[in-house]
């Protein structure tokens, strides 16, 4: 049964200089558990740079899938000291991109949870940033 959350992000991105970019925002969202697998769907927004993008987070036990849906289309895969390449189709054109998680940690149950990603993005082989997502999934009311 899906639920309506607060989602809150935190995300960090490191592009190899001595400053990090910082993102922190809320909004409201959809949540599923299963007892195994999460789904986290949200809106994104105009401090992301992706508004009229909807992203879906699903959450399984050996790996985590970002799809982006609208002004940005993606599918990323995450697979803890793995690389996987992916599609990034944007208004300007589509580029092959490749991303290896450092790390996941994942704590859900039925009222929500968190997810911790840790991961390089690359293009063309070479390094754009180094990453780190934080979504903190609670039900609304609690």
């Amino acid at each position: 049964m899906m639920k309506d959350v607060v989602i809150s992000l935190h995300s960090t991105q490191n592009t190899g200089t001595d400053e990090e970019d910082t993102i922190d925002f809320s909004t409201d969202g959809m949540y599923t558990y299963d007892g195994e697998n999460a789904c986290i769907t949200y809106l994104e927004s105009e401090v992301t740079g992706l508004t009229g993008t909807r992203t879906s987070v699903i959450v399984m036990p050996d790996r985590v899938s970002v799809q982006r849906d609208g002004f940005i289309t993606s599918r990323m895969f995450f697979m803890e000291g793995e690389k996987t390449s992916f599609l990034y189709d944007t208004p300007a054109g589509t580029a092959t991109m490749s991303v290896r998680a450092r790390s996941i940690k994942k704590d859900f149950n039925e009222s929500g949870g968190t997810l911790e990603l840790d991961y390089v993005l690359d293009l063309e082989h070479a390094v754009v940033s180094r990453n780190k997502l934080r979504l903190d999934i609670r039900q609304i009311g609690q």
